[in-house]
């Protein structure tokens, strides 16, 4: 029922991205490089639909295997984890489990302290407390309208913790289109 809750969420979060994808049809999740994708470098909205729905839909399993990830029980129902073959670099930090939330992909890092990395990411925290750091930096946010749609792009890069975690930092992209 958990993984029917993230993968019918995760498509959901997705849903308001269909005008994006229909725009850009050429575009090979097989050709993305994670990393770069989890650290908000090179990729937009639409790339990460197409990578999250080829994740998420009836070629998962060749999704899975093409990035080499084996998906391992995450103690946190948002999150759905995978474990890596080959370890990646990113954010200067090497790290060999990922996770994927509603908006996008994180590093999972053995760092308890996430203050460090915010700090080289120029990420101010919106929450700092002893059991809690959120912050984020927005990369890109635009506002569009056409055939009388309006949309809000927004990909930020984050940083947080969670008690699901503890001794972890996250570290990772959110790309979102919302309807407006």
């Amino acid at each position: 029922m958990i993984k029917t809750l993230i993968a019918g969420g995760l498509a959901l979060a997705l849903t308001c991205a269909a005008p994006a994808l229909a725009q850009d049809d050429e575009i090979d999740p097989k050709a993305v490089d994670l990393a770069k994708l989890i650290a908000c470098e090179t990729y937009d909205v639409p790339t990460y639909n197409t990578v999250a729905f080829w994740l998420a839909g009836t070629e998962g399993a060749d999704a899975r295997k093409h990035f080499g990830l084996t998906e391992v029980k995450s103690p946190n129902f948002m999150l759905k984890q995978y474990r890596l073959a080959r370890p990646i670099a990113v954010f200067g930090r090497t790290t060999s489990l990922i996770a994927f939330n509603s908006s996008g992909p994180m590093a999972v890092l053995d760092e308890a302290d996430p203050h460090p990395l915010a700090k080289q990411l120029k990420i101010e925290p919106a929450i700092d407390v002893p059991a809690k750091f959120m912050g984020e930096r927005m990369i890109t946010e635009k506002t569009e309208s056409a055939d009388g749609l309006t949309t809000q792009t927004r990909i930020t890069l984050n940083v947080s913790t969670v008690t699901t975690h503890p001794g972890k930092t996250l570290a990772g992209c959110s790309y979102k289109i919302e309807v407006m």
